[in-house]
């Protein structure tokens, strides 16, 4: 929840440290909101924001806190407001469910509708939502390629260089005044990075799980943690393991 706490925050006090890299020579922002924003093209990405989760859960008699697609659009809006990107691109799961864009209520509806205005916006498709989404701005997409880089869900190990994804839900520990702390992260060695999950009720995956084998040259890999007002960017070889 402590993104929810920093967007709820005055934008123009926060005085959040961002952190710089560069994936297949495109210079890129890491924000601690969990978006990466790309100044040349004034481009913001988001990944897996998980909208409407909370619903998805009920519809099938399972109860979650109902607040997750308002929590998450404030995040939004705040690191939205923090860069005012040319164009916003979320990079799929962007709904918990097939259906979960056809039942968004009408107030986040137009609160999306709001912050896409003046701005291209487009919605890749995920696992969780791969037939796009209803009445709503921008567009969909299966993948994106523009200014050298490849935007897409799931990772490819055959992609080359320059493969933005999210799906994965990057996280790593470090040991912190004898206590491990665990945070998700930005994960990129210079060829790809990976997306921290955006959305306010997800969780994460640790780099050294199976699933993140192969992905990246784990020499040369930074997770780039977010905290509460700041990134921290920790070599592969300093994490907890």
């Amino acid at each position: 929840m402590q993104r929810l706490a920093l967007a709820a925050m005055d934008i123009q006090d926060f005085g959040a440290v961002s952190a710089r890299t560069v994936i297949a020579g495109v210079e890129a922002v890491c924000d601690p909101l969990g978006a990466l924003y790309l100044p040349e093209t004034r481009l913001l990405v988001v990944s897996d924001l998980h909208l409407e989760k909370g619903a998805a859960f009920a519809r099938r008699g399972m109860m979650l806190p109902p607040y997750d697609t308002l929590a998450t659009l404030k995040v939004l809006e705040a690191v939205i407001v923090r860069h005012d990107p040319a164009i916003v691109v979320s990079l799929g799961d962007n709904f918990h469910d097939r259906i979960g864009s056809a039942h968004l209520p009408e107030i986040f509806r137009a609160k999306i509708a709001a912050l896409a205005r003046g701005r291209d916006w487009i919605w890749i498709n995920g696992n969780h939502d791969p037939d796009g989404t209803v009445d709503l701005p921008g567009q969909s997409a299966d993948e994106l390629h523009y200014a050298g880089l490849v935007f897409r869900h799931e990772p490819s190990l055959l992609a080359p260089a320059g493969e933005i994804a999210g799906h994965l839900h990057p996280a790593a520990t470090v040991i912190r005044r004898e206590k491990a702390v665990r945070r998700p992260c930005f994960a990129t060695d210079g060829r790809r990075l990976l997306m921290p999950a955006f959305g306010i009720m997800t969780g994460g995956l640790d780099l050294r799980h199976k699933a993140m084998t192969g992905l990246f040259d784990r020499q040369s890999l930074v997770a780039h943690m977010l905290g509460r007002d700041r990134i921290y960017s920790v070599r592969f070889s300093n994490l907890r393991g």
